[in-house]
């Protein structure tokens, strides 16, 4: 479980760090404190959160992951703007300088890209990750060893139909008077 947190939290960071940078460097958004920045910043984070929930935990590209992990960027997206909402509301005294990307002094965490998009994704992908049960990796609950286990007991193998099983119970083991049973 510590395994997959660390997982989550290294994924969710990679992709808010990512979005962060293309939002920086790309269009060259440095804080979210201009007119409109608090609707960018809900967008934004609504974004992350979608690409979060498409890569974290069950990737979209699994097999049979299209529905899980749509559902996970749609809940992403609700939750990355709700963390969005937290983060500006109570959240406005963490305050940090990063001149380096055109920050001018000490700025509240949720008005920085470069800081608050890589918090809420991490906080989703750790969350998604967790919550990821799957059953590739040997814990027990499945996978090849559970798959063999079901060949080796005939748990595979369909149920036997009547004559089949009246076969069976014959004590001469001869099957003719079941086909004759069978054509009356």
């Amino acid at each position: 479980m510590l395994r997959r947190l660390l997982i989550g939290l290294v994924l969710g960071l990679v992709v808010g760090g990512l979005v962060a940078v293309g939002l920086v460097a790309g269009l060259g958004v440095a804080t979210f404190s201009s007119a409109g920045g608090a609707l960018l910043a809900y967008l934004v984070a609504a974004l992350t959160g979608v690409l979060t929930g498409l890569v974290a935990g069950k990737p979209i590209w699994s097999s049979g992951a299209k529905v899980e992990a749509g559902l996970k960027a749609l809940f992403g997206a609700l939750v990355g703007a709700g963390l969005m909402f937290a983060l500006r509301k109570w959240a406005g005294s963490w305050t940090i300088s990063l001149p380096a990307i055109g920050a001018n002094g000490p700025t509240a965490v949720a008005d920085l890209p470069a800081a608050s998009l890589p918090l809420l994704a991490a906080a989703l992908g750790a969350f998604f990750e967790i919550d990821n049960t799957g059953e590739d990796e040997g814990d027990g609950k499945g996978g090849p060893a559970k798959a063999r286990r079901r060949v080796a007991t005939g748990a595979d193998q369909p149920a036997k139909s009547r004559p089949e099983a009246a076969a069976e119970a014959d004590s001469d083991g001869d099957a003719e008077p079941l086909a004759t049973r069978a054509k009356r």
